[in-house]
């Protein structure tokens, strides 16, 4: 839900929709997918998603996890 809200959040703050928000996310986890790069690729491993790749709200939640272990 939380990174519903933060998706919301940009959309409006940029003035764009938030499926707009969510595509360009979502270019950016297919771009960085892409990677040939051993510890790119294990990261990406481990984000937890239902599909192929992860959702934006699934990277966004997986994020924001990692980065609260880390504070």
């Amino acid at each position: 839900m939380k990174a519903k809200n933060a998706i919301s959040k940009l959309a409006l703050e940029n003035g764009v929709t938030v499926k707009e928000v969510r595509a360009e996310i979502q270019k950016a986890i297919d771009e960085g997918m892409k990677s040939t790069d051993p510890q790119a690729m294990e990261m990406w491993k481990k984000v937890p998603r239902k599909g192929e790749r992860p959702t934006p709200e699934e990277f966004i939640d997986y994020a924001a996890k990692k980065v609260r272990k880390q504070l």
